[in-house]
Parts: C-alpha cells; sequence; structure tokens
C-alpha cells in the first residue's frame, strides 16, 4: 500500500538532476558577467539572465512533479505574471502607475516578453521555500508568498535604476529606497500570494518538505548576490540594506533548513552501524 501511495504521487522524473545543476551554474555565470558588462550589452544580458534561470526552475519543477508540474510553472507564473503586469500597464492595478521604456526586447499586451519570465524564474523556488519552512497549506502559501514579494525589494530599485520602467508617482517610497512606491510592493505581495496558492494547490503538496537542491541554490544565490552586487556594483547601499533585511527574513531561515539538511547525512554517516546482536 505504501509503495502504491509512493508511486501515484511522485511522478517520474522528467529531467535528470545533473541538467537542473548545468542549467543553476550557468545562471550563475550570467548573472557574474552581467554586473562587469556596460550599455548597451548589458541589456542583452538581463534578458538571457532571465532566460536561463527560467529554465533552471521549470526544468528543477519538471523534475520533481514531472512534466505537468513545469507546465503548471508555465501557466500559473508566467500567465498569471503577463496577466497581472498587463492590468498593471494598463490601469494601475496592483502596483501603482508604471510605464515600461522598451529596453527589454519584445512585448505582449505592453509588457515585455522576458517580464513574466522573471515570475516563472523565482515563483518556483520561493515555493520551494514556503515549503520548507511552512507547516500548513496557509503558512506554505505567506512565506512563499513573503519568498517571492521580498525579492522585488532588489528587482524594483536595479531596473529602475538601469531604466527599463518609470514610475508616475514614485513617493511615498520605502526609506533608502527611492524611485519605486509602496504601492508597487503591496502589489508584489498580493499577486505573489495567489501565485503561491494556486503553485501549492495544483502541484500538490509533496509530503516530502525536503527542499529542492537546485532550487534552494537558486534562490539563496539570488539573496547573497543581491545584497553583494547591490554594495559592490550598483551603487544602492539603500536596497542593498532593505532588501538584504526584507528578503533575509525568509532567506536567512531557509538558509538554515538547507544547511541541516546538508549536516544531517554526514552526522548519519558518522554514527556507527548497529548489528543485530546485543552484546
Amino acid at each position: 500500500m505504501a509503495m502504491a501511495q509512493r508511486t501515484a504521487t511522485t511522478p517520474a522524473r522528467a529531467v535528470p538532476g545533473w541538467v537542473c545543476w548545468t542549467l543553476v551554474a550557468a545562471a550563475v555565470l550570467v548573472q557574474i558577467v552581467y554586473p562587469l558588462t556596460g550599455d548597451p550589452l548589458r541589456d542583452r544580458v538581463t534578458v538571457i539572465s532571465v532566460l536561463v534561470f527560467a529554465a533552471a526552475s521549470v526544468a528543477d519543477a519538471a523534475r520533481r512533479h514531472g512534466v505537468r508540474g513545469a507546465l503548471v510553472l508555465l501557466a500559473v507564473a508566467g500567465g498569471g505574471g503577463l496577466l497581472a503586469e498587463a492590468v498593471g500597464v494598463g490601469t494601475g492595478v496592483p502596483f501603482g502607475d508604471y510605464a515600461y521604456t522598451g529596453t527589454l526586447g519584445a512585448q505582449v499586451l505592453g509588457v515585455p516578453v522576458v517580464v513574466p519570465l522573471a515570475w516563472v524564474m523565482m515563483a518556483w523556488p520561493a515555493l520551494v521555500v514556503g515549503r520548507a519552512l511552512g507547516r500548513g497549506a496557509v503558512s506554505v502559501v505567506v512565506l512563499g508568498g513573503v519568498a517571492l514579494a521580498a525579492w522585488d525589494l532588489f528587482l524594483d530599485p536595479q531596473m529602475v535604476d538601469a531604466g527599463h520602467w518609470t514610475w508616475t508617482h514614485p513617493t511615498p517610497a520605502l526609506p533608502l529606497v527611492t524611485g519605486v512606491p509602496l504601492t508597487n510592493y503591496a502589489g508584489w505581495l498580493l499577486v505573489a500570494l495567489v501565485m503561491m496558492t494556486a503553485l501549492h494547490r495544483w502541484l500538490g503538496d509533496p509530503g516530502d518538505r525536503t527542499p529542492s537542491g537546485p532550487a534552494a541554490a537558486l534562490y539563496l544565490w539570488t539573496y547573497g548576490s543581491s545584497v553583494f552586487a547591490h554594495l559592490a556594483f550598483f551603487d544602492l547601499p539603500g536596497s542593498a540594506l532593505v532588501g538584504g533585511l526584507g528578503m533575509g527574513l525568509v532567506a536567512l531561515p531557509f538558509a538554515r533548513v538547507v544547511a541541516r539538511g546538508i549536516s544531517s547525512p554526514a552526522r548519519a554517516a558518522d554514527r556507527p552501524a548497529r548489528s543485530g546482536r546485543t552484546r
């Protein structure tokens, strides 16, 4: 019975682990190259970075949930992200009034194609964070939503500074972070919570909440590299501090969970094997 239940809830892995890790390494490499490039090449690297990162997330979702999992991720995060952004650009709801400047390439419904893929690239790692830290469905959704929305504490200041989009009314804003209104972060949290609700429900609770290694690497790399890059390369110390604190609320506890998972097998291996014989 237990074997049958496991077979029913665990789909055949559509993507081998080495493919996921290769894409993770490629995503990290492109992001390392990004701050070392100048205009106009940097705009192209921005798009490539999102494409490779999104591919890594989709591949890892397929590894854990099969082809259906990858399709659900693309539909919910990609389709949902496109819908939210199209409505946002057209009406100002739920993020506030903003406009893209045309630097990110081809657009659909007034939204650069790469933008929905940015939702895809972080939605999967954020769900993994929520499932690792949460205990029930509500806590998984809330923590996953916060994990996704907190990333925007880095993303929006960086992209506004790079000239990819502008805000009509950039105030009131967070302390030390200019150019991005508070309404944007509220909108991000709302959309993120809806996405996490749909993903957690439609992908199905895997039971085993052990974080996926590739997704964990992507999320923690994004956190650490964002703090460093905003300080060292982008001259954005305010967002480095605010983002470091905000995203750190979930990234640091998640890092502890990951570290415990890594160390537990090592501790188990150090224990002497038990024999069935008593002395």
